[in-house]
């Protein structure tokens, strides 16, 4: 049939050009094929995604059926270079470039249809360089524009702002740089946004609000900062949500509630601020969850197995506690829960899922669950098995293959189980393991093995050892178990066999695979890129690791934090990638040895023990008898702590050097050290002359080994050498809240980080009071004890005056221990002590992160001496604002509002009055209001206050020592 039409001439002219700066000829036989570009397929369309590559798509309807316009064009995945052509804006009409449509897919053997999006690309996958050009702003008919997988570079085109009929944008895995321009946010029909590894960061503009037509937002591995927007709450229409390996800080917007249509929600790495689960209660369509080391407290909710569309959970890296829900949807297979604090029994779903990962919470074991999941009770956070009677001092592992011996001599146990998405696995040995939580979505392939056939290369390898290595799209762990304490040399070894070489500039060679490694917890090695380390692709690098195993137990974690490319040059091809790990004792051993040890031991054991007892008997009884009992205490506390020698925490703090000493706590002085694996600590010694005697430090170290939380001040080991007892702990560098806010000038605590400060304190004493088993009283709540670290993120510290309390007790206190300002009145008069002494507290603190003044100041007017008195005294006369502190000169006067008013009702006279730290935490968060403060308590009102800020009290004296009760200024 002859053809009646024509492509209009500047559109035949733009698209020669285009293809002879891209080196590109029409498909044969398929269009073009008279000349005229709109023909053949070009008019149907049925060849536009099949093998014509390239291709166009024609509209010939103009002008009476007698004007034909491009309005499709696709170049996929043919590896061209160049740059984004002038000549495009000669294609007014060019409309779809990006075109959606199902697919059905199988799910672990669960037969149902999900929507996934196959792309009519118009330029993906290419190797196109420099920048994306303004001029793209003046193709206002787009409706899709895809240029992801490219190498596209400098900042994204404010222009793109006009292009006001995108429904779709794609412009992930490109090296762009600067931020997302606020213009974007006219685009208010975009319903795709695809912008992960694409290069930019900053914070998501406000202008975003607009877009709520959005359907899907992938956003990973992008550096975006600041909080996750609320406004994202208002997009009802949203599917997927995917925010991974972002910068991003907590907590997760309670807006996130609204949004009921969500499918896929896919959220990690939050740092700073906690979240809790409360905001997934109304989001009955999700199929995938995925909250990973995001900050995540509380309990799963109850109400879980109510999700029946729920298919994967991946919550591990969190702080999750509590039982198991009793129930979960049959659909549901797939569930990470790995590195929480869950405990308790099982329920009966954990014998029926096919996918589950409980490694490393608080479970107990007995006859009854132990063969429930094999090897699960070695992997808890004692890791208890051998642990007592370690039979190993190395260890080997041939990842994701065969047995096999290198050519170190080394043999290499096979590692070759069929890991899944969540999973773990204990050989009979019991020598070592391996965990596994992470899942490819999209595709069916879950083998986390990859098979290479390229000769890998490098000094004293073995080939045969990289021909198979195990990857993991998530987190992957090897643990040596068993193991004889004392140091150790850990050795991985790695080879990218999986991406083509970066100088190869084509599409393939933009893949980037980055992970981090961690050892015994501590981040060894941050953004881990193999191909980088190893000088190329298949080449084999081992980095050697100096470790110490204080628990008989090694912990290796490979983690992908969120960061390099998910897709290149397949779907699923990012996360950590290893050949094989070797670990060994740098402790010489004798042949023999433990032989010769054991007949000696058998016979001057006997000797040894009535010679002792004779010298008890005669001599030294009492006192011997005395340290065996603090030691005891200090042992007996379950699980054990690292115990650190005198001589080693002398040379830490080089002889405790008064130059290195940070402040003088309960206990004595505090000082800053360097052990030998370069860990900076913070070195509490027990003074002789301190009123806290033995028993308290046992105390302390009980408390603070009993509870894990990011917002408490962690404690890493003790010294209990003859009379010497002295805790290590984490060091925060900013050290004390009460310094940055009173004493030092060279901290800003603008007040977006004095909001978070508060928020963190206020959920690590929730977790205190609610969570943690045993729950825990602090007693001494005030500025000096919350400890800052470098991001000014808050940690409680200072449980030396910690009591245990019942669930349904309140308790009568013979020994009063605070400090005067913070003391809860029915404490300080009464002795009487429950949680709600420690609200008082964080009253106080809270009123003194607001106003920046200590709470007693004889240097201010007289009205304005006692801190309470005086914001008080504004709140009645309608003046509360007034008490923020001068020095912020920006502040949101709703959340300060609404701070004050939390912090009046933690201060009531009254503890019935006052709430318990979660309300305070979801008042702070704006979930609930603050509730109607009452009038001035009664302790305001009735006291005559004196000047006490010089003196010290002794309050309750019991029958062996008084308490004295200090106010630090």
């Amino acid at each position: 049939m002859a053809q009646n039409h024509t492509t209009d001439p500047s559109e035949v002219r733009a698209l020669n050009s285009i293809f002879e700066q891209w080196d590109m000829q029409a498909m044969p036989r398929l269009w073009n094929i008279s000349g005229d570009p709109c023909s053949g397929s070009a008019l149907n369309g049925t060849e536009f995604e099949g093998p014509a590559n390239p291709s166009i798509f024609c509209d010939c309807t103009y002008e009476k059926n007698t004007t034909c316009h491009i309005t499709k064009l696709r170049v996929f995945a043919l590896n061209k270079r160049g740059v984004f052509p002038q000549e495009f804006v000669a294609l007014r009409y060019l409309t779809v470039l990006y075109e959606v449509f199902p697919t059905p897919s199988l799910l672990f053997g669960l037969s149902q249809f999900t929507f996934s999006y196959r792309r009519h690309r118009v330029i993906d996958q290419n190797y196109f360089t420099g920048p994306l050009p303004a001029f793209i702003g003046n193709m206002t008919a787009l409706t899709s524009l895809s240029i992801a997988q490219n190498s596209f570079s400098g900042p994204i085109p404010k222009e793109l702002g006009n292009l006001k009929e995108l429904t779709l944008l794609s412009f992930g895995s490109n090296n762009f740089s600067g931020t997302l321009p606020p213009e974007l946010g006219n685009l208010v029909k975009l319903e795709q946004l695809y912008i992960e590894s694409c290069g930019l960061s900053g914070e998501i503009p406000s202008t975003f609000a607009k877009l709520i037509n959005m359907q899907t937002l992938q956003a990973s591995d992008v550096a975006f900062s600041g909080k996750i927007p609320t406004f994202i709450g208002n997009w009802i229409k949203l599917t997927e949500l995917r925010f991974q390996g972002n910068s991003f800080e907590g907590p997760i917007p309670t807006s996130f509630s609204q949004l009921t249509s969500l499918n896929a929600l896919r959220i990690s790495d939050i740092s700073n601020v906690s979240s809790y689960l409360d905001f997934i209660r109304n989001l009955k369509n999700l199929t995938e969850l995925v909250l990973r080391n995001a900050l995540i407290n509380g309990s799963i909710p109850s109400d879980i197995g109510e999700y029946q569309s729920l298919v994967t959970i991946f919550l591990g890296n969190n702080s999750l506690s509590g039982p198991l829900p009793s129930q979960k949807s049959n659909l549901l297979q797939t569930i990470d829960l790995s590195y929480n604090y869950f405990s308790g029994s099982f329920p009966p779903w954990v014998n029926t899922t096919s996918q589950l990962n409980l490694v490393v919470n608080n479970f107990t074991f007995d006859s009854s669950n132990i063969t429930s999941l094999p090897g699960l009770n070695c992997l808890q956070r004692n890791f208890p098995c051998n642990q007592n009677t370690p039979l190993y001092t190395d260890f080997s592992i041939k990842c994701g293959g065969p047995q096999m011996r290198g050519n170190d001599g080394i043999l290499y146990e096979a590692e070759d189980s069929a890991l899944g998405p969540a999973t773990f696995n204990v050989p009979i040995t019991q020598k070592w393991a391996v965990s596994n939580a992470g899942f490819v979505y999209g595709t069916l392939d879950q083998s986390f093995v990859k098979t290479s056939h390229m000769q890998v290369s490098g000094t004293d390898v073995t080939p045969k050892l990289f021909e198979t290595s195990r990857q993991s799209p998530g987190s992957l762990r090897y643990y040596g178990l068993g193991l004889q304490n004392g140091p150790y040399t850990v050795t991985l070894q790695f080879a990218e066999t999986v991406f083509v070489s970066r100088t190869n500039q084509t599409w393939q060679s933009l893949g980037r695979r980055v992970f981090d490694i961690y050892i015994q917890g501590n981040l060894i090695r941050k953004d881990f890129d193999i191909s980088k380390e190893a000088g190329g692709v298949n080449i084999a690098v081992a980095r050697p690791f100096k470790v110490n195993v204080t628990e008989n137990y090694l912990d290796i974690h490979l983690f992908w934090a969120g960061k390099g490319t998910c897709c290149i040059p397949e779907l699923g091809d990012y996360g950590p990638l290893i050949s094989a790990v070797h670990a060994a004792s740098d402790t010489p051993t004798t042949p023999g040895k433990k032989s010769r040890i054991g007949l000696i031991v058998g016979i001057a054991v006997p000797v040894g023990v009535v010679i002792l007892l004779l010298l008890f008997a005669v001599l030294y009884m009492r006192r011997k008898t005395s340290e065996k009992d603090d030691n005891e205490d200090l042992l007996g506390l379950g699980p054990r702590l690292n115990t650190f020698s005198y001589a080693e925490l002398r040379a830490a703090t080089k002889d405790f050097n008064p130059s290195n000493k940070l402040g003088e706590g309960g206990y004595g002085p505090v000082y800053k050290g360097t052990l030998s694996d370069g860990r900076v600590v913070a070195v509490k010694q027990l003074s002789v002359a301190s009123h806290q005697g033995k028993s308290q430090f046992v105390t302390e170290i009980a408390m603070i080994s009993a509870v894990q939380h990011r917002n408490l001040v962690k404690l890493y080991g003790c010294c209990i050498e003859g009379t010497q007892r002295i805790l290590v702990y984490e060091y925060l560098e900013n050290n004390s809240l009460d310094q940055a806010l009173f004493g030092r000038n060279d901290l800003h605590l603008d007040w977006p980080t004095r909001f978070n400060i508060l928020l963190g304190t206020a959920r690590g004493l929730a977790y205190l009071h609610e969570e943690s088993r045993p729950r825990i009283v602090h007693r001494d709540v005030k500025a000096s004890n919350i400890l800052l670290d470098a991001e000014l993120s808050p940690k409680i510290s200072d449980f030396g005056l910690a009591k245990l309390y019942d669930d349904e007790k309140t308790h009568i206190s013979t020994r009063v221990a605070g400090t005067i300002g913070y003391l809860a009145p029915e404490y300080a008069m009464r002795g009487h002590l429950t949680e709600k002494a420690d609200v008082f507290g964080f009253g106080v603190v809270a009123l003194e992160i607001i106003s920046g003044r200590p709470n007693s100041d004889n240097n201010l007017d007289p009205e304005k001496i006692y801190l309470l008195e005086w914001a008080w005294t504004l709140h009645e006369n309608d003046q509360s604002l007034g008490l923020v502190d001068p020095r912020l000169t920006e502040f949101d006067e709703n959340d300060a509002t609404r701070l004050i008013k939390a912090a009046l009702l933690c201060t009531q006279a009254s503890p019935m009055m006052r709430p318990s730290m979660s309300r305070v935490v979801a008042m702070l968060s704006g979930d609930i209001e603050a509730s109607t403060v009452m009038s001035k308590p009664s302790y305001l009102t009735d006291w005559h206050f004196q000047d006490v800020t010089t003196t010290t009290s002794s309050f309750m004296p019991d029958d062996d020592t008084s308490e004295s009760i200090v106010v630090h200024k």
